[in-house]
């Protein structure tokens, strides 16, 4: 099997380790193509190339995923796949422009550098092709899940953009203290911090703009905590407690919290 990868970066390159394929590389930047197809031994080919391949794998920014897929539709003979990371706007793309070829579209929930993990997938048209990348995948000791486009991109409102959001906000919030002063949270939060800020600026921004939601809830919890008093805040408190989360749709529900549990049973923990 012969494989086109679209875009030559750090989870092109993931992908490319990952199968069992003759790789070629193609990419905006024709140096990082060569230097990928030079590591993992494959081969550089023109971004705007026609040459054919078994499969086309799209490793681009999630803002360009749906262009890469009209752009590079000719290219596949059998079967395109995607690890852009969001999957509603790929997956109709390619049922658009190859609704007569198989359809795969992976989310690989890790940095390649921390790989194997979890990998979301969609098998929007299995066939021979797809079956055997998954089988490299799951092969590599990653876990492999089925979902649907909608089910993904919603996940990743709360897992990736209020997260991320999360994290930043405390890292822009914090004041710079003695490291004496830290307690275990504050310390785990500064090292999510630090992960998330060592990162590639462009990915998280893409992120908030194609998942933007998530970011919006945590700017809303944040203003209703800030707004509560000690009883309001208590409610709010044992709601993330209970896992009752969802600021904005929980106004209906403080009457129920206060009279269903007026105990605090959790003490602060540092």
């Amino acid at each position: 099997m012969d494989v086109l990868i679209v875009g030559a970066g750090a989870m092109g390159r993931w992908f490319g380790r990952t199968v069992d394929a003759d790789l070629a590389f193609a990419d905006a930047d024709p140096e990082s193509a060569v230097a990928a197809a030079d590591a993992l031994g494959g081969r550089a080919v023109p971004l705007d190339g026609d040459e054919r391949f078994d499969v086309v794998c799209l490793a681009v920014p999630m803002r360009l995923a749906a262009d890469a897929v009209a752009d590079n539709a000719h290219r596949a003979d059998a079967a395109m796949c995607d690890v852009t990371g969001a999957m509603k706007p790929p997956v109709a793309a390619m049922r658009d422009h190859l609704p007569d070829r198989e359809r795969l579209s992976l989310h690989p929930l890790f940095a390649p550098h921390n790989a194997p993990g979890n990998v979301a997938a969609v098998a929007d048209e299995s066939g021979p092709k797809t079956d055997a990348l998954l089988a490299d995948i799951d092969a590599a000791g990653n876990r492999v899940f089925e979902t649907t486009p909608e089910e993904h991109d919603a996940a990743m409102e709360t897992v990736q953009a209020a997260a991320h959001a999360a994290v930043l906000a405390f890292g822009l919030a914090a004041d710079d203290v003695r490291e004496e002063f830290a307690t275990p949270i504050s310390a785990a939060l500064d090292e999510l911090v630090a992960s998330v800020s060592g990162g590639t600026p462009r990915v998280y921004a893409d992120i908030q703009s194609s998942f933007g939601g998530g970011a919006d809830r945590v700017a809303d919890a944040a203003r209703a905590l800030a707004a509560a008093d000690d009883e309001a805040f208590a409610d709010l408190y044992r709601r993330v407690s209970r896992g009752d989360t969802g600021v904005g749709a929980g106004a209906d529900r403080v009457a129920d919290d206060r009279t269903r549990d007026q105990t605090d049973k959790h003490d602060p923990i540092e």
